[in-house]
């Protein structure tokens, strides 16, 4: 599927440096055209150098390191679960590294990606059909936080106004969250495969979705679940897991998506909450796949966080 170059060194193989391309310049975080942590001018004022590439981006340096491990099956029902550690703005390069088995029977590896100086970009587990992953471990063991202002009226159990539906084909606009299409990502890819285009070359006799873009199927319609944070307001991923139930997810197929908060976190800087995102098929009978998102919202992107605060410590 992949004809990405692999390296060995003892037990880890990696991919090559890649120069993963910045796609979300023109992004609207929250849909009011306010722009998003992506935009460099954005980021500047939120205290970092520039905007960061997504996150998923460097989901691609992982799928062919283990389609070499587990095949075909990694798409059908494999979990790729990451804590992002450092961002990457564009001209820097990353690179892979996954832990091999040490026997055909386990399905649980130890993955992360490197910047050329050695910075870890991320760190993550990928499984096979099951297993405790590296963010569910991280949800046993959330830092509470004693105040909410932007996600006040958020609690754990909510769930999404309505079953969404979405579909990705490839050259459709994926909206104001991915202002770009399947086409263009396939253009920029750090890891391309004809199996995302190519009915033919696929395994599955359909092109399919790279495990990167599961996360914008899944965002795609979020603003229809209509999630009651406070505007405006800007946030990052800080965790993201996806998972193949019975993938894997082909181009141009229409699905059902399923909301809820399953938890609520904070720091020092943002405050947190976590969907899950079951992604069914048209039916919503039988689940295809689903992610795991931490969006942590920047406290001071809200202008009326600190007033809001002190009133309410107050």
């Amino acid at each position: 599927m992949f004809d990405t170059p692999i390296t060995q060194d003892g037990n880890v193989i990696s991919g090559p440096l890649r120069a993963p391309k910045q796609m979300l310049e023109e992004q609207s975080y929250d849909g009011s055209g306010a722009g998003s942590i992506h935009d460099d001018s954005m980021a500047e004022k939120l205290g970092f150098k520039a905007g960061p590439i997504e996150g998923p981006t460097h989901f691609s340096l992982f799928d062919p390191l283990l389609v070499k491990i587990w095949g075909k099956d990694w798409f059908e029902k494999g979990c790729f679960s990451s804590h992002f550690k450092n961002m990457v703005v564009e001209g820097e390069e990353t690179k892979a590294f996954v832990e091999l088995p040490s026997d055909e029977n386990q399905t649980h590896l130890r993955c992360w990606a490197e910047k050329a100086d050695g910075t870890q970009v991320l760190e993550a587990s990928a499984t096979l059909g099951g297993g405790k992953t590296l963010l569910e471990e991280r949800l046993e063991n959330l830092r509470p936080l004693d105040h909410f202002i932007i996600l006040e009226d958020m609690h754990v159990g909510m769930k999404g106004a309505v079953d969404e539906m979405a579909t990705m084909g490839p050259d459709q606009h994926m909206g104001k969250l991915y202002p770009f299409s399947l086409k263009q990502k396939l253009a920029a890819i750090t890891e391309n495969s004809p199996a995302y285009s190519d009915d033919a070359a696929s395994p599955w006799g359909r092109a399919i979705i790279p495990t990167e873009m599961m996360s914008v199927l899944a965002e795609y319609t979020v603003h229809d679940a209509k999630f009651p944070i406070k505007r405006p307001a800007i946030g990052l991923f800080a965790d993201l897991e996806v998972r193949y139930i019975n993938g894997p997810l082909f181009v141009g197929e229409e699905y059902l998506i399923r909301r809820e908060i399953v938890a609520m976190s904070g720091s020092k800087r943002t405050e947190s909450y976590w969907t899950r995102s079951q992604i069914f098929d048209k039916t919503g009978t039988t689940q295809i796949a689903e992610t795991l998102l931490n969006h942590a919202v920047m406290k001071n992107s809200y202008p009326d966080y600190e007033k809001e605060l002190a009133a309410k410590v107050g």
